[in-house]
């Protein structure tokens, strides 16, 4: 079949269905983690890394996924990170112990990191004409941001009327249906040259990663001063900085750095550090409040966010027409003060506080302000970047989301474990998550400062197009 043959709103469908799959599954463990830890017999730290498993291998190889894509073919990686993801969610599911579910979440991990920039990156190079591709980027960016929240609900619907193992089978016949439908929809593309990929840089910044979120993780159960926990973080520490030699030596690096020269790429990835860091702690504290200090079931917590799932998909909607309107600056400026505010909101919980005075209005606030956000963020990080570096562009800004989730998430587990009670330390996780979001919107203010004409070529003629992607 020909690449004109096959109907962009195809490639669009797929790749969003497959990117909302992997935000999902970053989510929607974190109801069932009260079952899941006393059907398996785990420690806090070990329902932790849960979470810290997939996150932590998403975040280290998506770098190395998003170069793969470029170099061996993006249909092809992302057929063999869905098939990888799905066959570990079955994995999973049958775990019959800790040990053997926090694995098989590890590998999930890396068939999400396949997968996640290949998304991204069919998108970049099958929607070239500026508006198109902005809404292109507002669909998949609207299933990105709401499938986190949408992950939440799922979980409790299907820890509370099946079992927790189905928060991880519920991938297989979604997965395997995706499979097909990629395989008729999507066309084989890739960058001009194919250099080997740089496994050296991969292994060091995922080791330098695990051994660093390890160390932080780790001081709940010993000092922070400790030999232990300070040769683990000098660990960590030490390969990523060998990350940052080898890639300063690479011919074709797994990161350029010189990709960090472009401001708005680089702005962007520390945004998205942020707002990774924000969505995942108040997923997983506010579940862990609703559950063990108000005695929610999973049902009962999972509908308790739709309002948030629902004011995300609403802000992400909304975000590609105002993006337009007001440039990345600005909303990149509005939507993180919105989350912010009500994350300082959910800071103010304590035990036994009403859902409708203390939780709805601070969830509808936070997922409206993290709606409004996942466009410009998306469009900062893959504006500037060549066609070539596509896959790049989208496992980097993929990557410092997961990185700044998984890092944030434990140290924040670190900061709320030393509380008085867990209310206070969930308090105190929130605060957290609300100083993140305002330094979201200090970061914004490297980016371009007003809409500029957005200018493309068609039938010969030069045609201006308002938008936000060429710097002002």
């Amino acid at each position: 079949m020909s690449k004109r043959a096959i109907p962009t709103w195809a490639v669009l469908a797929v790749c969003c269905i497959a990117q909302f799959m992997v935000v999902l599954d970053v989510s929607i463990v974190n109801v069932a983690l009260p079952k899941m830890r006393a059907d398996l017999d785990l420690s806090a730290t070990g329902q932790q890394w849960i979470i810290n498993a997939y996150t932590l291998t998403f975040a280290g190889f998506l770098l190395l996924g998003g170069r793969a894509a470029d170099l061996f073919g993006r249909r092809r990686v992302f057929l063999l990170g869905l098939a990888l993801f799905t066959v570990c969610s079955l994995v999973g599911g049958l775990a019959r112990n800790g040990g053997e579910l926090i694995a098989a979440r590890a590998v999930q991990g890396v068939g999400a990191a396949l997968l996640a920039p290949a998304t991204l990156s069919l998108l970049t190079t099958t929607f070239t004409e500026p508006a198109a591709r902005r809404r292109a980027l507002g669909a998949w960016s609207a299933t990105a941001a709401s499938g986190a929240t949408a992950g939440v609900l799922a979980g409790g619907i299907l820890t509370d009327l099946l079992d927790w193992r189905w928060v991880l089978f519920v991938n297989v016949p979604i997965g395997a249906a995706l499979i097909a439908a990629a395989s008729m929809s999507l066309v084989e593309s890739r960058a001009g040259t194919r250099p080997s990929p740089d496994l050296a840089g991969a292994v060091t910044v995922t080791g330098g990663l695990a051994l660093l979120v390890y160390g932080i993780v780790s001081t709940d159960t010993r000092p922070c001063g400790s030999p232990a926990t300070i040769l683990t973080l000098l660990g960590g520490a030490a390969l990523l900085a060998a990350f940052v030699v080898i890639e300063s030596r690479r011919a074709h690096p797994l990161v350029p750095l010189a990709v960090f020269r472009r401001r708005q790429v680089a702005a962007a990835n520390g945004i998205a550090v942020m707002i990774g860091a924000a969505l995942f702690s108040m997923f997983f504290f506010l579940s862990l409040y609703l559950q063990q200090v108000n005695g929610y079931s999973p049902l009962k917590a999972g509908f308790a966010f739709l309002p948030a799932a629902l004011a995300t998909l609403t802000g992400a909607l909304s975000a590609p027409r105002l993006v337009a309107l007001v440039g990345v600056r600005r909303q990149l400026i509005i939507g993180p003060l919105l989350a912010a505010a009500g994350l300082a909101w959910l800071s103010q919980l304590s035990a036994g506080d009403s859902y409708a005075g203390h939780v709805f209005g601070a969830l509808v606030l936070a997922g409206l302000g993290v709606g409004l956000s996942f466009v410009p963020m998306t469009i900062a990080a893959t504006a500037d970047v060549p066609v070539h570096q596509a896959g790049l562009a989208s496992g980097l800004i993929n990557t410092t989301r997961q990185l700044g989730g998984a890092v944030g998430l434990a140290a924040m587990a670190t900061v709320a474990a030393g509380a008085s009670s867990p209310t206070a330390g969930y308090d105190r996780a929130f605060w957290i998550s609300a100083g993140a979001m305002v330094i979201v919107a200090v970061l914004a203010r490297a980016l371009p400062g007003r809409p500029k004409p957005e200018r493309h070529v068609a039938n010969g003629e030069e045609i201006a197009e308002a938008g936000v992607l060429v710097e002002a």
